[in-house]
Parts: structure tokens; C-alpha cells; sequence
């Protein structure tokens, strides 16, 4: 397809039309020309914002993957601070200190879901902390989380997930008010940019982006990865031995089978060539992230898992700017994964055949339904 139909219209789950972009060139442009709106809803199919009420429409409608200059850029200037790579790089110790204890609790077990026990855990422990949210809170939003990336796939779930998981931020936003502690969520409540102050609407939008997209891509990233470096032993072995390569093989992890599979949807503000098609004003556009970062123009032998490949930027967290401010953390917290699992679990193997596994439905997420591992024994056949 990237080759014959680089840019082609699709019919989405909803019924919609869309067009799908596969190409890393026709991607990265589509993801950086500002004529693909983050702010204007998608034509057809089903309009999310229409199934909640209007107070929900409008909390779900006020942060930054759902604007565009100005407005992102005031946004994404007022919480960026705690993102930067240099205050990323100072949480490595905090963040260690969680993979050891997920790990405690896992080390008298002979077979385990890696995914269940390890990889949602600890990115939903890491941003708890850096928001300030009580850790025993996740099993509560984790599930609406669930169903509200499910998206198409899930039209009659997603009004009460989103619905619920909206009245537990506005409850917390009551309780921070109250006793503001030393974290992102008190200092967003009173942030303040040349005398600027994020709205109520605002506050509570952010939250929701930070809460879902702070934990559920950094989860794929490392049960995907996982699977990947399980699938074939001789991986596994390899970063077991050789833990330097680790900050390169997350990052091939992230371009070999990222945790997005699509970019969330843009809308085209006037007619737009890109890839020898003329996509008309007011249509739906997806970018395929997955496709990009398996581009042969881009990267040589792509659809090979090379765990020392020489450093090439992908697509993964996207580009432009909406590109993924918590992709500093997703990185490290990926490679405090690999490295404390290498360490504690060297002999680490699947625990079901390839085929027992299963994916996630979802357009947007490439997440697993469950890893099954034996902490230090042998593949089943």
C-alpha cells in the first residue's frame, strides 16, 4: 500500500471515510502542515461529543491534542516544564524504585501476566506520582481508560467511561484545592503564563490527556516490546547481557511496533496534495504511524527487528507540534522496564505460543490483551 496507495480514502469501523496516509514522508509533512486541524471535528461517522453533555463536551475539548495555535501553544507552554528532558532524566531513581517493587511482588511467582502485573502498573504508578493521584486509584480509572481508547470499537461504553473518569478528575481537583500538595496537579491548578490561568475546563481537559496518554502508551511500549524481545530467545539473551543497548532497543521497540498504531484524527482546513491525491477540505485524516516506521525509503530492512540499528528518528510519538510531550518519559520509563527485568528475570520466556496471544480492538492503540511469561523457565512450544 505505502508504495501503489500512499495516500488512499478507507472506510473506518463507525462507517466513516477517512484518509489513511502510510508514507514516512507524506506522514511527517501531513503531521506538520498546520492545514490538518487538531481542533475541527471529523465530518461523519459518529461525533463522540454529541453522546455526553455539553459540560462534557466542553472538558473533553481544552487541551492540547485537541487544539491548535494559539491555544496549544498557551497550553503546551503551561504544562511542559515537568516534561522537559533534564527534569525526566532526575525521576530515573523514583522510577527504579517502583520496577523493583512491582517486581517484589512478582518474584515468588512462576508464571505471570507481565502485562497485568508489570507493564500497566508501573506507568500508572509513575504518572500517580508525578500528578499527585492516590496510587490505589488505578484499578478504579484504569478501566474506563479501557474503554475510552476502545473508541469505534466501543460506541456504547465510551459516554459513561469518559462521564465517570471526568467526575473522579473534577473530585480531585476539589480535594488538591483544598490541600495542594508538591505536584503537577497543584501546580497546574495555580498556573500561570504572563498572568494566564488555565480554565476550569481546561484544568480538568488536561488532566484527562495527561491521565490516559501518561500511561496507556508507555504500557504498550513495554508489553509490546516485551513480546517482541521474548519472541525469540536469542533477543532476550542478547539485552540481557548487553543492557547498554537498551536506550536503542526501546527505541527500536517503539519503531518496529510502537504502542499508537494512528495518529488521533486531524481534519484538512482547505483542499491539500499530499502523495499525488488532492484530499478536499472538511475530510477526515488518519496518519498511520505503524506504516511510517516501516518505510523502506526510510529505514533499510524494516521489517526486521534490529536491536543495535543506527539511530533514526521515527514517528512513533509523532512530530510537529503535537508531538508527544511525555515521550522523554515514555523512553526512560521503558528503559527502567527492559533493564530492571533483565536483571531480576534473565530467563524469562512466554508462557503461551504466538498465537494464543490477542490485540486489543482499537483504531488508534496497538496494545495486548495479556503477556503470559514464566519468570525463569522454559517457552511452551
Amino acid at each position: 500500500m505505502r508504495r501503489e496507495s500512499p495516500v488512499v480514502e478507507v472506510t473506518l469501523p463507525t462507517g466513516a471515510t477517512a484518509w489513511l496516509v502510510t508514507r514516512y514522508d507524506d506522514a511527517q509533512r501531513a503531521l506538520s502542515d498546520p492545514r490538518f486541524s487538531k481542533a475541527v471535528m471529523p465530518a461523519g461517522g459518529v461525533n463522540y461529543r454529541a453522546l455526553v453533555p455539553e459540560s462534557v463536551e466542553r472538558a473533553l475539548n481544552r487541551h492540547m491534542l485537541a487544539t491548535d495555535p494559539p491555544d496549544h501553544t498557551r497550553l503546551r507552554r503551561l504544562v511542559a516544564g515537568p516534561f522537559a528532558p533534564r527534569r525526566v532524566a532526575a525521576m530515573r531513581p523514583w522510577i527504579e524504585q517502583i520496577a523493583e517493587r512491582l517486581l517484589d511482588g512478582v518474584s515468588g511467582a512462576v508464571e505471570v501476566d507481565l502485562l497485568d502485573a508489570y507493564a500497566a502498573p508501573l506507568p500508572i504508578q509513575v504518572i500517580c506520582e508525578l500528578l499527585g493521584i492516590p496510587v490505589e486509584d488505578q484499578t478504579t480509572f484504569r478501566g474506563w481508560v479501557n474503554a475510552i481508547l476502545a473508541g469505534p470499537m466501543n460506541v456504547a461504553e465510551w459516554p459513561p467511561a469518559v462521564m465517570a473518569l471526568l467526575d473522579y478528575i473534577r473530585g480531585l481537583l476539589v480535594a488538591k484545592r483544598q490541600d495542594p500538595g508538591d505536584d503537577l496537579l497543584s501546580a497546574l491548578i495555580t498556573a500561570r503564563d504572563e498572568g494566564d490561568r488555565l480554565t476550569d475546563d481546561e484544568l480538568t481537559s488536561m488532566v484527562y490527556l495527561l491521565l490516559i496518554a501518561g500511561h496507556e502508551t508507555t504500557t504498550n511500549l513495554i508489553a509490546n516490546g516485551m513480546l517482541l524481545l521474548l519472541s525469540e530467545p536469542a533477543r532476550w539473551e542478547r539485552v540481557v547481557a548487553e543492557p547498554e543497548l537498551l536506550p536503542g532497543v526501546v527505541e527500536e521497540c517503539l519503531r518496529y511496533e510502537g504502542p499508537v498504531q494512528t495518529a488521533t484524527f486531524r481534519t484538512t482546513l482547505e483542499p491539500v496534495e499530499l502523495g499525488g491525491h488532492l484530499i478536499p477540505a472538511g475530510a477526515t485524516v488518519l496518519v498511520s504511524l505503524s506504516s511510517a516506521n516501516r518505510d523502506a525509503d526510510r529505514f533499510p530492512d524494516p521489517d526486521r527487528l534490529v536491536l543495535d540499528r543506527p539511530a533514526t528518528p521515527n514517528l512513533a510519538f509523532g512530530h510537529g507540534i503535537h508531538y508527544c510531550l511525555g515521550a522523554p518519559l515514555a523512553r526512560l520509563e521503558g528503559q527502567v522496564a527492559f533493564a530492571a527485568l533483565a536483571r531480576r528475570f534473565p530467563g524469562m520466556r512466554l508462557a503461551v505460543p504466538l498465537d494464543q496471544l490477542s490485540w486489543r480492538p482499537s483504531v488508534l492503540i496497538r496494545g495486548l490483551a495479556a503477556l503470559p511469561v514464566t519468570l525463569n523457565g522454559t517457552r511452551q512450544p
